[in-house]
């Protein structure tokens, strides 16, 4: 008998030295419910939040920084924006600008996710290490059918590493997954990637989920005197091997990330690391929001003001921050 656990928030790293690939798997639940909770996000919005943040989880654990990484996608289709950050502690928050009236016209939109919710757009990935750290942004325009082909179109045009990426989600019941092509960051041949399958012995249990799977060709996985083909061989089997994956796999609390792993990648010998916690944590405070106003002219923020007090509500966690009269002569004569 499966022993069922607790679907948590986490990044489980891992290496494939046979193939001379590294990977994570990031699952989220109670953090992805948190942070979906406060919005009441129409279903197909929730579901693109949902795999923005095990996006950007996946990709901002790939790399090394002391900061926050962004990820956020803007188009002009009735989700205007959506947008995750996650600090190099795991800290996690997002949140959508959308058009209810558009988003329910773009019901059953053809064409995937990416065109009839974000239409035409960008992709952007910056990290941020503060006012003493370097700072580092790219973008790609918005091409492909879902987030991950997003993701690989970047990959392709950047010269990065070569890297393939597996999205799934489950909200209100349903089950979505996004696969796309593999990205061709050193000029190697890209593999296709299809959509994680629904497996048939998948039971909903309640509450939303994510998960994202990402395996990279690492530099040095080269053929001896300049010949590719043995690392360009070794790079399609991961791929295929990976695609096997469906989304019942990534999202089934029974079954465990050290055993989706094994299964996938277990003949060549895979290799995991200790996991890595995310957690919903949202940097909004008063203070912060008493800064804001500051740097408003007071007559502004007095305009603003409804029975004489003048509340800010924070578009990730949906917190209130109510300055009365008092308060808001307080702040200026602070100020």
């Amino acid at each position: 008998m499966s022993k069922t656990v607790s679907f948590g928030d986490l990044v489980q790293p891992f290496r494939i030295e046979a193939l001379g690939l590294r990977g994570q798997l990031v699952r989220l639940g109670p953090a992805l419910e948190a942070i979906l909770g406060p919005h009441g996000y129409p279903v197909r919005v929730a579901g693109m939040v949902a795999e923005t943040l095990a996006l950007a989880a996946v990709l901002a654990n790939a790399l090394r920084f002391d900061g926050i990484f962004t990820l956020q996608a803007q188009g002009d289709g009735p989700l205007g924006m959506v947008v995750a950050d996650v600090t190099n502690k795991g800290d996690m928050r997002s949140y959508a600008r959308f058009d209810a009236e558009r988003i329910d016209a773009a019901r059953g939109g053809a064409g995937g996710a990416v065109p009839s919710l974000l239409g035409a757009g960008h992709l952007s990935f910056t990290v941020d290490q503060g006012p003493d750290g370097e700072r580092y942004q790219g973008i790609c325009a918005l091409e492909g059918a879902s987030l991950a082909d997003c993701a690989h179109h970047y990959f392709r045009q950047s010269g990065e590493l070569e890297t393939a990426i597996m999205l799934a989600n489950t909200v209100a019941g349903g089950t979505n997954g996004a696969g796309g092509r593999a990205g061709n960051g050193g000029g190697g041949n890209g593999a296709d990637l299809p959509s994680p399958k629904r497996s048939s012995g998948f039971a909903q249990a309640g509450g939303a989920r994510a998960a994202a799977l990402m395996i990279q060709r690492l530099a040095s996985a080269d053929g001896a005197d300049g010949d590719e083909a043995p690392a360009d061989e070794d790079w399609r089997r991961a791929v295929i091997l990976m695609s096997s994956a469906t989304a019942g796999e990534l999202l089934d609390p029974a079954v465990t990330p050290d055993q989706l792993l094994y299964r996938l990648f277990h003949e060549d010998g895979v290799r995991v690391f200790r996991t890595r916690p995310l957690r919903h944590a949202c940097r909004c405070s008063r203070d912060k929001v008493a800064t804001t106003l500051r740097a408003f002219p007071q007559a502004e923020i007095e305009a603003m003001a409804e029975d004489g007090a003048v509340t800010v509500t924070c578009e990730f966690c949906k917190a209130d921050y109510r300055f009365d009269e008092a308060a808001l002569g307080a702040l200026y004569a602070a100020g």
